[in-house]
């Protein structure tokens, strides 16, 4: 038996069980079974409009796809909106990949939700994906009447890779004086490229997400011999202050988990509100994994609180 099977939460380990892992060694197999696999899975949902539309990428890169899901039935005017970036580790993945969460926002929060189809590694390495998130982060904010946006209420969220994209897009904001975000919510983030904490080299088990993938993940987005900039590695920006309020959770066995605490802490102390949350006896993408668990059921309740909270909006 395996050393980290008895410390998981008993409601997750069925899934853990019957997990294949990631197999990276296999990259190209292996990104089309995903593919695959994430249309199989789409389900509309009668209270969600969803629709894609292609918008210009960065200069001298190609288009950006993104898939706009909103409320089928809106009460009143603009509506508050979120920019996610999908999980894969910057390897896999498109922007059907998390459609289901992605409805989930849209009928607990009441807002609209643009998900980004960003350019994936080995073939595009870093920048690369965050350009194309910046860019669609200024598109939605130009746009938010034809959208029926509010430009002055927008938050980006994202989950694994998508986190890093995430706190990345909210440190180009700052910098580059670009629309303000009323929320951050980098969930269970690639934040550090060094995975030189304690909860990286605890977590190797590869039937979840683990040191491993990490380093190939890593490996794969910087390319041979690239070092990253602190949009690519945000753990390396040395200024947190006047970044957006942040919310943010994570399984105590990620092997981000201690990134993430340190990256929290340091926004704290430049003066950044902060909220999050270690759900003992959970691994990387937990909620994902097991969406009815009762540590996945909190960590969407909070979620779309903070939202709320942020948008101004009601439950």
């Amino acid at each position: 038996m395996s050393d980290l099977r008895p410390r998981i939460h008993p409601q997750l380990q069925a899934w853990y069980d019957a997990s294949p892992g990631f197999d990276f060694d296999n990259l190209e197999d292996f990104v089309a079974r995903c593919n695959a696999q994430e249309l199989e899975n789409l389900k509309e949902d009668p209270a969600v409009s969803v629709r894609d539309q292609m918008i210009p990428g960065p200069e001298g890169a190609p288009e950006v796809k993104l898939r706009i899901y909103e409320p089928k039935e809106r009460h009143g005017g603009p509506l508050p909106g979120l920019l996610f970036f999908h999980g894969g580790g910057f390897l896999f993945g498109t922007v059907y990949r998390q459609e289901a969460l992605c409805q989930r926002y849209v009928k607990n929060v009441d807002c609209v939700v643009i998900s980004v189809e960003y350019r994936l590694s080995p073939k595009w390495t870093a920048p690369a994906a965050l350009l194309d998130c910046y860019e669609a982060l200024l598109w939605v904010h130009a746009h938010g009447q034809e959208l029926g946006v509010d430009p002055e209420r927008l938050a980006v969220s994202g989950l694994s890779a998508g986190g890093n994209l995430a706190a990345a897009v909210a440190l180009c904001a700052r910098d580059q004086k670009g629309p303000a975000l009323c929320l951050q919510m980098p969930l269970y983030a690639e934040l550090d490229y060094r995975l030189d904490t304690p909860s990286a080299q605890e977590i190797t088990d590869q039937k979840v997400w683990c040191l491993d993938n990490c380093q190939k993940s890593w490996a794969k987005l910087l390319g041979p011999g690239g070092m990253p900039s602190q949009y690519v590695s945000p753990a390396l920006a040395k200024d947190l202050t006047g970044l957006p309020p942040l919310f943010s959770y994570i399984g105590q066995l990620d092997p981000g988990r201690d990134e993430n605490i340190r990256y929290w802490s340091r926004l704290m102390e430049a003066g950044v509100p902060v909220e999050y949350h270690v759900f003992p006896g959970c691994y990387h993408c937990f909620e994902l994994s097991v969406p009815d668990a009762d540590p996945s059921q909190q960590a969407y309740a909070m979620s779309y609180a903070a939202l709320r909270r942020a948008f101004g909006t009601q439950p």
